[in-house]
């Protein structure tokens, strides 16, 4: 046979005869996979039983970590599951199941738990893990679509993960079992975290460095404007109301001599003042704040979470808050763009 020549033409490939899929068909395709796979969840959440609520005692109990282990696809899986269980409160590792039985069952102690995950049960990498779990006592959850099966069988509890069909159309590649297992990972993370009582601050805890951790753990302390305050006894004018919304950012908070909140007085609240004496413009300056303020405003407590605040300062159109402390005196001011640029908003 003679060698092609360098640079000769490459066969043409087939010409199939077959349309292009117009982009309603793509769509339309699209939309099959997601419509199978909510129609595969649907049917996981149908089969959910009692043995649920044992495979969260039996983690719950455990004093150890939850070893996750799984291959190929359900592998990937897998390690989404250890890592959601980890940030969720419950520390959990992946195991790859022929790595564990090559040294790293090393890793493995009498009291941990472990969830192998498999569409067949019968994952030969897997089997030989399942093994050595059972030989060293580790309590075992299976993720299975198969019951039925060896892993189904020998598992301390087994969460039916069955699916009728993949959503691939020659029902091969992982899809839907896939789905359907992540589902049940998650659905144990979030569970165990309503049992064990994990709660925002634990959350915020494990991760500090995102803006989540930053929403999660800032204090209004930590925000709050505490120098030069402007503060304003009850019978003070609004003349000198006036120079401190100038001075201070729009608020003027009108306390007592023990600086416990009577009011506050806003941009706001002075251009109503203006728009009510707007024929007698000279009378503005003499008038007490107390008849301007708004009485009983909304406060800030100096511990409190930020991102609490911003939420009430939304939910009520208010750009600035006092500060109080426990004992209820005012020891800062904090304003809704301090608290934006401290990544909280």
């Amino acid at each position: 046979m003679t060698a092609r020549p360098r640079g000769a033409a490459q066969p043409r490939p087939a010409v199939t005869s077959a349309a292009e899929p117009s982009p309603a068909d793509v769509v339309e395709r699209g939309r099959r996979v997601l419509r199978m796979e909510r129609e595969a969840l649907a049917e996981v959440e149908r089969r959910l039983g009692d043995e649920f609520a044992s495979a969260v005692e039996l983690v719950r109990r455990s004093t150890g970590r939850v070893i996750v282990a799984g291959v190929g696809k359900s592998g990937l899986i897998g390690r989404k599951i250890a890592a959601t269980l980890t940030s969720t409160g419950t520390p959990a590792t992946f195991l790859h199941p022929v790595e564990g039985v090559h040294g790293d069952l090393g890793i493995v102690g009498h009291d941990d738990v472990a969830i192998l995950i498999s569409k067949s049960g019968e994952s030969e990498e897997l089997l030989p893990l399942l093994e050595h779990l059972k030989r060293l006592g580790v309590p075992v959850v299976a993720l299975t679509g198969e019951l039925d099966s060896t892993l189904g069988r020998h598992a301390d509890v087994a969460l039916d993960a069955w699916v009728s069909e993949e959503a691939c159309p020659h029902d091969l590649a992982p899809t839907t079992s896939t789905t359907a297992a992540l589902a049940l990972g998650d659905a144990l993370a979030v569970a165990l975290l309503e049992v064990k009582g994990f709660r925002r601050e634990d959350f915020a805890r494990l991760h500090p460095g995102g803006a989540l951790g930053r929403r999660l753990l800032t204090r209004v302390s930590e925000v709050m404007v505490s120098d030069s305050l402007p503060l304003i006894a009850p019978d003070g004018t609004m003349r000198d109301g006036m120079l401190l919304l100038a001075e201070r950012r729009g608020i003027v908070v009108v306390v007592d001599g023990e600086r416990r909140v009577h009011g506050v007085v806003t941009t706001g609240d002075f251009a109503r003042l203006m728009e009510r004496e707007r024929d007698d413009l000279g009378k503005v300056a003499s008038i007490p704040v107390r008849e301007v303020m708004t009485r009983a405003p909304k406060v800030a407590r100096h511990d409190e979470v930020a991102s609490a605040v911003v939420y009430r300062m939304e939910q009520h159109g208010i750009m600035a808050m006092p500060v109080v402390d426990a004992d209820q005196r005012v020891v800062g001011v904090v304003h809704l763009h301090d608290l934006m640029r401290a990544g909280v908003a």
